[in-house]
């Protein structure tokens, strides 16, 4: 039995939902997995890929929901039953991030017109509560249709009382979605339906409440609902200090799988004779994306010799997992010189994705950086007040550099895209300098880029990759491709080769970011900043004094 089992069954769950990671290790992998679960799965939006092309003969692949029969107890002690219903999805977009594991076994639909398809049918067959569930995050987008992102539209489909929903790795009800129409951030409802995002590896506890009343005719009505997102633990400034306390019945259930998972994780492969850390990954070049760049380039020239695209040009992307952020103070990568381990590996490449190559034209790279370029708030070049270069709501996890080419960012200028990737300021242009092999890059030349499936796939809605731009699905994850490169090379010194910069801010004399408190010692500390104090959650502060 899978060890999340042992635990998840102590825990009485009543339902489970698939997320877009399931299927990381193929079908069998999952079913194998969830084999072990003592309570149901549910998905409406994955078919049975049947080959016929006739969307009305698809056949859901998982249950696409469940009706769970319950007692409720009211506030005088009488028991009313009660039919539950619970429906789940997953993003569409599974089938370009896991295409080798998915591609003629099974099709995906819109999560909206599921809904619309099967939230009558439970109604009908006697659902009292509809909870969907949704691996799903809130964006107001356009809707046109397979968005990954759905969670808004899904909350204005007749017939839901509550949404428990995922993936964004942010928590609702917060000031976050504070300018989005239509959201009580009080009351924690979407379009007026109780809905709750419990941020990300258990951060947080989603709880809704809904006040139910009996109609005469016996069906239920929801009254009045508030959502909350528990968090298990909060900040005082460096110290994290738990609100909970591990379950003891839990951790004896994994214990044997635990330990061994650890001591698997602390065998050696390889040496680096400089420190790892991404302290400083966001305003500089980093060591610790520049070491997983390195490792695509190495293992793409192998996949490539001999091959049509052999001696195209190969360029490689790489993006910061662990910069701090929501993650707080202590979340980056610190990796100390000498021997390395599969757990720093794990570090430095923290999702289970898998190696991709696409084929882009110079105009699509600069358009990709572009993208990237949203990580920073615009900075005004004749302002001496205090201005944050980073803006928090970009994920770093997107923040894509690419080596094998040379560039500066100018955040004197408006970000070109939105984080959907929608262009926003046409006419703007962040990527500045744009070099290759020390000329300006030709924008027909043809590039081999190395990334991982999510991205290759369409993950952050980056231009220009869609899945179409893919000419290469190889097997190995990309962790594993890191650590075949430190244990192929045995020592390594994995210094960023600084191939781009900031550029000048102008007269902006209080440009800030923060960072770890252990960033001052840091050997890799560009010279360009000062330390100015530590906040009061527990990061240190930085002022740009220049930027070159």
């Amino acid at each position: 039995m899978h060890p999340v089992y042992k635990a998840m069954n102590l825990m009485d769950y009543d339902v489970g939902n698939i997320g877009n990671h399931e299927f990381n290790y193929g079908l069998e992998f999952l079913g194998n997995a969830i084999g072990g679960a003592n309570f149901p799965y549910v998905n409406a939006n994955i078919f049975i890929d049947d080959g016929d092309n006739d969307p009305d003969n698809d056949k859901p692949y998982f249950t696409p929901y469940q009706l769970l029969k319950r007692d409720l107890v009211d506030k005088d002690g009488k028991k009313h039953p009660i039919t539950i219903g619970v429906i789940g999805f997953a993003p569409p977009q599974i089938m370009q991030w896991d295409k080798a594991n998915l591609e003629g076994h099974v099709v995906t639909k819109d999560i909206v017109d599921m809904a619309e398809k099967y939230v009558p049918e439970m109604r009908e067959k006697g659902a009292d509560i509809v909870v969907a569930v949704a691996h799903s995050g809130l964006s107001t987008q356009t809707r046109h249709g397979m968005e990954e992102n759905a969670t808004y539209y899904l909350s204005k489909v007749k017939g839901i009382d509550a949404i428990l929903f995922g993936h964004a790795h942010t928590v609702f009800p917060s000031e976050t979605f504070a300018d989005i129409d239509g959201v009580d951030l009080t009351k924690g409802t979407i379009n007026g339906v109780a809905a709750v995002m419990p941020g990300f590896w258990g951060s947080h506890v989603g709880v809704i409440d809904l006040s139910l009343s009996v109609k005469d005719d016996g069906t239920w009505d929801v009254t009045d609902s508030l959502s909350e997102a528990e968090p298990i633990y909060h900040r005082e400034g460096r110290d994290v200090v738990p609100l909970v306390d591990a379950d003891p019945e839990i951790l004896k259930a994994v214990k044997t799988e635990h330990e061994a998972t650890i001591e698997y994780m602390r065998e050696g492969v390889g040496t680096t004779e400089s420190s790892i850390n991404s302290f400083f990954a966001l305003v500089a070049d980093d060591p610790s994306i520049q070491i997983v760049t390195n490792a695509q380039t190495w293992y793409l020239k192998k996949i490539l010799a001999g091959t049509e695209y052999d001696g195209l040009p190969i360029l490689s992307a790489g993006a910061p997992f662990k910069a701090g952020g929501r993650g707080g103070p202590e979340y980056y990568t610190d990796i100390p010189a000498g021997k390395i381990a599969l757990k720093n590996v794990a570090d430095l490449y923290v999702y289970p994705n898998t190696v991709r190559a696409v084929l882009l034209t110079g105009d699509q790279v600069r358009e990709w950086l572009e993208m990237s370029a949203g990580q920073f708030n615009r900075i005004d070049p004749n302002s001496s007040a205090e201005q944050m270069l980073i803006n928090e709501d970009f994920p770093t996890y997107n923040f894509d550099v690419i080596d094998g080419v040379t560039y500066e960012i100018d955040v004197t200028q408006p970000a070109r895209y939105n984080k959907e990737g929608e262009v926003v300021n046409k006419d703007s242009h962040r990527i500045a300098n744009l070099k290759f092999d020390g000329k300006p890059i030709d924008g027909a030349q043809k590039f081999v880029v190395a990334t991982n499936n999510y991205r290759a796939g369409g993950g952050g809605h980056f231009p220009g990759l869609d899945g179409s731009t893919i000419i290469v699905e190889a097997p190995d994850e990309n962790r594993t491709v890191l650590a075949n490169y430190i244990m192929d090379e045995k020592t390594i010194d994995p210094k960023a080769d600084g191939n781009w910069h900031l550029a000048p801010v102008g007269n902006a004399s209080k440009v800030t970011f923060v960072t770890s408190p252990k960033a001052s010692n840091a050997a890799n500390a560009p010279s360009n900043i000062s330390f100015i104090g530590e906040t009061d959650e527990g990061f240190a502060q930085y002022v740009l004094t220049s930027t070159k």
